[in-house]
């Protein structure tokens, strides 16, 4: 038995004061506001939000594509292209090393768990590993030294557009069939049952543009209780491309020939007509959001006050993971909606500060996303947790509510004081406990990729 004692804990949406929070196995057992100190002591304790959308290898290329090419108008695709190329170079001792270090940032910027959307399955040129699941099994491996909740998806991903072209030189390393994708994740089950309970596997057709419409449902029922996640509507190239072959534009098509409902997550969606995001919100699907990624590859804006207006469920993920941070990831969503419609305070309510609010869906959504029970500091939940660091500056003497909000618009990852994932006290004082040892391991799996860069 653990035992966490807080000043403040928010809990239920409303804020308990010196609450001691006991953890059994992982779960949180009993809350109890009034409560004398004992345990460990924080002073402002909130669940940790699941990163909802994680590709791990990205990691290593962060800051090195930069740079302008030789034709007219970079954009994503161009991007891709170099992501390509860079990622025929990882070997699987190197992307277990870069997702542990990974994981371990996530921690430090305050998350509690991760979402691995993980479409890296074969060796260069595409021929199989003697086992299917080799590349799962090294985010597997991450985990267990990072400690952090894994939510696996593996990705399926077929063919290179909606006109069934074979994958590039690029994509060999993603290809799956129907056929060989239901057994990679067999394979990948067992490589999760070695990590604790709270592991989940999940599924991911890779988006509408990569996968043949006949096989979308019979993805989704190979796993019917687990999450399934899908790039949806991310570019306005893709939007075009889906119209032209499929006959409607991808939130539309999505919505009418695909079970929709609450253990979806669909990523991006940032080229939504605003009919298409009321309606889609209402199938109570997630939407998987990244902001600083979708800034950084000029995706645009998602409609996020519209999508909340209808009910809509939103978690946040890292994506690229060309910076990892919460409070920064919270605070593009929210600059980016005043700066198109002029406003301030945009996702605030009468009852809810903009930080509290961000921060309590980013919690549940990712929770939901994730396929975790988590989302809430409640009996029975998984104790994913977040303490923030109110002796900081910026943080010192506030009210809880102005102090998320200070986290939020002020703030970075040394903010975050302790975190813990369903129960592993993982950061404490700011730092993964297995800190040293993590970025050992990424500075040596880098030095070698970097000098092809």
């Amino acid at each position: 038995m653990q035992v966490i004692w807080a000043r403040n804990a928010l809990i239920a949406g409303q804020w308990q004061h010196d609450v001691r929070i006991d953890l059994d196995a992982g779960r949180i057992a009993r809350c109890r506001p009034g409560a004398a100190p004992a345990g460990t002591r924080v002073d402002l304790v909130l669940p940790a939000p699941a990163n909802s959308h994680s590709h791990a290898f990205q990691r290593a290329m962060a800051g090195l594509t930069e740079r302008r090419g030789p034709q007219e108008g970079d954009s994503f695709w161009t991007w891709r292209q170099l992501m390509f190329r860079f990622l025929d170079q990882l070997t699987p001792d190197q992307v277990q090393a870069i997702a542990a270090f990974v994981q371990m940032e996530m921690l430090e910027a305050g998350f509690g768990a991760s979402v691995e959307f993980h479409y890296l399955h074969h060796q260069p040129g595409g021929a199989a590993y003697d086992d299917l699941a080799e590349m799962s099994g090294r985010i597997a491996a991450a985990a267990e030294q990072s400690g952090i909740g894994l939510t696996l998806l593996p990705v399926h991903y077929r063919f290179g557009g909606c006109d069934r072209r074979a994958l590039g030189p690029g994509q060999m390393r993603f290809g799956t069939t129907p056929e060989s994708y239901a057994r990679l994740l067999e394979h990948a089950e067992r490589a999760v049952r070695c990590l604790p309970e709270d592991a989940v596997l999940g599924v991911a057709p890779h988006s509408l543009r990569a996968v043949s419409r006949e096989t979308l449902r019979e993805m989704a029922a190979l796993r019917p209780n687990a999450p399934v996640h899908m790039h949806l509507a991310e570019q306005q190239a893709e939007v075009d491309e889906v119209q032209a072959y499929w006959g409607a534009r991808p939130v539309q098509w999505a919505r009418d020939n695909l079970p929709l409902d609450p253990r979806w997550c669909l990523i991006h969606c940032t080229q939504m007509t605003p009919e298409e995001t009321v309606s889609l919100a209402r199938t109570g699907t997630v939407a998987g959001l990244c902001p600083l990624t979708e800034a950084s590859l000029g995706d645009g804006i998602f409609d996020g006050l519209r999508w909340v207006g209808a009910r809509g469920a939103l978690s946040i993920g890292s994506d690229s993971n060309i910076r990892i941070s919460l409070a920064e990831e919270l605070r593009q969503l929210e600059t980016s909606q005043r700066l198109r419609d002029h406003s301030r305070a945009a996702f605030a309510t009468p009852e809810r500060s903009t930080g509290r609010r961000l921060m309590e869906d980013a919690a549940i959504g990712g929770a939901q996303a994730a396929g975790r029970g988590s989302g809430g500091i409640e009996t029975g939940a998984w104790a994913d947790l977040l303490a923030l660091d109110t002796a900081h500056p910026d943080l010192e003497g506030l009210a809880p509510d102005t102090a998320l909000d200070s986290f939020v618009f002020t703030g970075d990852n040394r903010m975050v004081a302790d975190v813990w994932s369903a129960g592993r006290h993982l950061v404490r004082a700011g730092r993964h406990i297995a800190r040293e040892e993590i970025t050992c391991g990424y500075r040596a799996a880098v030095k070698a990729l970097r000098a092809t860069v």
